[in-house]
């Protein structure tokens, strides 16, 4: 074999190989990646691409960032439960293939989340239970979106909710029962918008009332120094009463 062939073999043994996360153990031939317990802040960015089964779980996981995950085509499960994840970008899930089908986030820190992360993951089966979600009109749309069943949302719990009364129930049960979510934050809208029309009404008034009244007070004043101005003398008047008569007079002679 030249020489040239057997560098060109190199390279393409280099560039075939997919390296392993550092800590991770990625057991050759199955398609798994444990990455559990591993105290990782970040997702790995050297996942394997043949990578079908991936444990992420039980770590110290905070976000997940945009194409975390990209080049993961073979992808049928993720593992991220049990982490600390509070926040998801839209595109966190962009680069997975269609052959996903679990997708597990349960036991985070997830209170609130948008659609838009999931929303080309509707076949999906989401594993949500043990977060501390708050009940919202996002979160009803986010269901609505995914097409969650009873089945599959039934553990979402609602640690905090717009109304207190639906603290402690699912999800699934208030919107079966006719709990809109939805229709409480327009109401709720609609009385902000009402009281900041009050407000603003309430505004005009005091500053009209104000003006009416400050010009009242400049009118006493006016009138007041009007009336300290000093009146002529009676003899002043009679002496111009003289003149105007020999004016008279004059005119006539």
């Amino acid at each position: 074999m030249s020489v040239l062939s057997i560098f060109l073999f190199l390279i393409h043994g280099l560039h075939g190989h997919q390296s392993c996360p550092r800590r991770c153990d990625c057991p050759p031939g199955n398609g798994v990646v444990w990455c559990s317990w591993r105290n990782l802040r970040v997702i790995p960015f050297d996942i394997p691409h043949d990578t079908r089964v991936l444990y992420l779980d039980s770590n110290w996981i905070v976000h997940i960032s945009t194409g975390a995950f990209r080049g993961l085509k073979l992808l049928h499960e993720l593992h991220l439960a049990d982490n600390l994840i509070e926040s998801i970008s839209p595109g966190a899930f962009h680069g997975l293939g269609n052959v996903l089908r679990l997708l597990d986030l349960s036991g985070n820190k997830l209170r609130k989340i948008d659609a838009a992360p999931f929303i080309m993951l509707t076949w999906v089966k989401l594993e949500l239970y043990n977060n501390p979600w708050h009940c919202d009109c996002s979160l009803q749309e986010l269901m609505k979106a995914l097409s969650l069943g009873p089945g599959w949302a039934e553990d979402i719990v609602c640690t905090t909710a717009t109304w207190k009364e639906y603290v402690g129930k699912t999800l699934p049960h208030l919107v079966s029962t006719g709990v809109n979510f939805c229709v409480t934050q327009q109401r709720n809208t609609d009385f902000a918008m009402l009281l900041t029309m009050f407000v603003w009404f309430a505004v005009v008034i005091a500053y009209v009332i104000y003006y009416i009244r400050r010009n009242q007070a400049e009118s006493r004043r006016h009138l007041e120094y009007l009336k300290s101005l000093p009146v002529p003398s009676s003899s002043f008047q009679h002496k111009e009463k003289e003149v105007d008569e020999g004016n008279t007079l004059s005119t006539i002679l």
